[in-house]
């Protein structure tokens, strides 16, 4: 069973940045795809980024070029970058992840994923 804790949400003012971690118990499914999921209240949950063992990395259309996935395979931990946030970025932020196929095609969805984080709230202010 693969467990994954996500780290570093709290409050920034528009145009900040902010850095998410989240860490994983085992590299089984870590090693193949990983991303990054926020839902809003009263919203989907819907895909921010994602990234491949090869690190080949896909981002939603409204974080390209503001936000950066990577990931450290040694340390099983899994980063976003945001930077230049926005009030509509304000959101319960997951980290999730699995062993799949899919993760090798032109899109991402929460019903793709296995494991997931708790979240972290991330609140940015006008």
């Amino acid at each position: 069973q693969v467990q994954l804790d996500e780290s570093g949400g709290g409050s920034v003012q528009a145009g900040g940045p902010l850095r998410l971690s989240c860490a994983a118990t085992d590299d089984t499914y870590t090693r193949t795809c990983m991303a990054w999921f926020r839902q809003a209240p009263g919203k989907p949950r819907d895909g921010v980024a994602r990234i491949r063992r090869d690190e080949d990395t896909m981002y939603a259309e409204d974080v390209k070029g503001r936000f950066t996935i990577s990931k450290d395979n040694a340390k099983n931990t899994l980063y976003l970058q945001m930077n230049s946030l926005k009030p509509e970025d304000t959101a319960t932020y997951y980290c999730a992840a699995v062993d799949s196929w899919k993760c090798y095609v032109d899109s991402f969805l929460d019903i793709d994923f296995k494991y997931w984080g708790q979240g972290t709230q991330v609140t940015v202010s006008s």
